[in-house]
């Protein structure tokens, strides 16, 4: 006759003394129990850190065999489409079982019934067992008794965990609460990471979308940019024009060029150089760039750009970008008359990190600045008066420190922490 109690399973003893709560049997050391205290916690430690499913299964495996002093033990994933439960972890069990051997998940079967009822299974004489068959895995083995718990979580059953032996001896009902201890904290690690991998692939559509989106801005810019090229083309007969209609271009351009990194820079994020934030970019190749194609237009000057890596927001970079634009244009504009400089000269752009600071500085060697030249004077210049709002904008500090010949513009903003 086949005893069930509420909540567990239990193969009836065929002989009372074999009962550990029989009268005249100690009941269970105390210290045992404990140790399985200590082995259930240390594992509930690895599940809250734990990132790897399979490595958490293994080490379930091998601390649950460990604490009930077992040879065998084994977690079980159930496959709905096939109605079998894998063996995915485990210890005792040879090499071509883990991962490949599967076991009726039907209601014949040990670890079927505590699949699909939810109830813990203790079955002690697999050799007399009635209620159950032996699946072939746990008969090739030799396996006397067994006890399995279900894992589940929010989505419903993942598996079991069972535990075997090829000894004589009993699983008692205290075991069953160590060991859905461990199937309990199974099943929310599980779910955790199930959770944080839907939430990763939300963050890299999410990074996707804004990729694309600068993208098609950036080439919205380019379209814009050679708009202003062609009008300025047209307007020969009036230079000033032509000249307003280059610098927007210009601005136009160092804008387009963040949306460019932005887009490019989206491939290399989170590759182990660094991390990876959506609407962050490195502020060195964007810099670098934007030199680079003002270095072009500008036949017989020397432009060179040192730049170390610093990841910042576009929000950021693009007023850093036009600043930089601004005062290198100029620079290209008045540093080197031909008069006075027919061979040109070199104008450097440097950036590097200072403590929470950002030190940005576009430097020459030319003419140098007209002598009433003041920072923060109301100038006629729309260059100036852009760089001016630029830098209160960036909420930083814009200087000339002395540098002997020609000019150079220190730009010091604070870093976002």
């Amino acid at each position: 006759m086949t005893v069930k109690t509420d909540q567990t399973a239990v193969e009836p003893s065929p002989d009372a003394s074999e009962d550990p709560a029989a009268p005249g049997l100690a009941p269970p050391d105390l210290g045992y129990r404990l140790r399985q205290q200590v082995i259930l916690s240390e594992f509930g430690v690895e599940a809250l850190r734990g990132t790897d499913v399979d490595h958490l299964l293994q080490r379930a495996a091998e601390l649950c065999a460990r604490g009930m002093g077992a040879e065998f033990c084994k977690a079980l994933e159930y496959r709905r489409g096939e109605d079998l439960l894998l063996v995915r972890a485990g210890v005792g069990w040879g090499p071509d079982v883990i991962g490949q051997a599967r076991v009726g998940a039907d209601l014949a079967s040990p670890a079927g019934f505590a699949l699909k009822t939810g109830r813990p299974v203790i079955s002690n004489h697999l050799a007399e067992e009635t209620r159950f068959r032996t699946p072939q895995l746990m008969a090739d083995h030799g396996i006397r008794r067994a006890i399995n718990v279900l894992i589940e979580n929010r989505d419903g059953a993942f598996g079991v965990l069972e535990v075997d032996d090829t000894r004589e001896g009993m699983f008692e009902e205290a075991d069953i609460a160590f060991m859905q201890g461990f199937a309990n904290l199974l099943g929310g690690a599980i779910e955790r990471q199930r959770t944080e991998s839907l939430l990763r692939a939300a963050l890299a559509r999410q990074d996707l979308l804004a990729r694309e989106m600068s993208h098609r801005v950036k080439n919205s810019l380019a379209i814009v940019a050679s708009l202003l090229a062609l009008q300025a083309r047209a307007a020969e007969a009036e230079p000033a024009v032509q000249a307003a209609l280059s610098d927007a271009r210009s601005r136009v351009e160092a804008i387009a060029g963040v949306h460019d990194q932005l887009w490019r820079q989206g491939d290399k994020a989170g590759d182990g150089e660094g991390e990876g934030v959506p609407g962050e970019l490195d502020l060195a190749p964007f810099l670098e760039k934007l030199v680079a194609n003002l270095d072009s237009g500008a036949p017989g000057l020397n432009l060179t750009c040192t730049a170390a890596a610093q990841r910042i927001s576009a929000d950021r970079a693009i007023p850093i970008g036009l600043l930089v634009n601004e005062l290198v244009t100029n620079a290209l504009k008045y540093a080197y008359p031909p008069e006075t400089h027919p061979e040109g000269g070199a104008i450097r752009v440097r950036a590097e990190r200072a403590l929470d600071t950002l030190v940005v500085e576009v430097a020459d060697d030319g003419v140098g600045l007209p002598a009433d030249f003041e920072i923060g004077r109301a100038s006629k210049s729309l260059g100036m008066r852009v760089v001016g709002s630029l830098t209160r904008q960036l909420g930083g500090q814009l200087t000339l420190p002395r540098t002997g010949q020609g000019t150079c513009f220190r730009l010091e903003v604070p870093l976002e922490t």
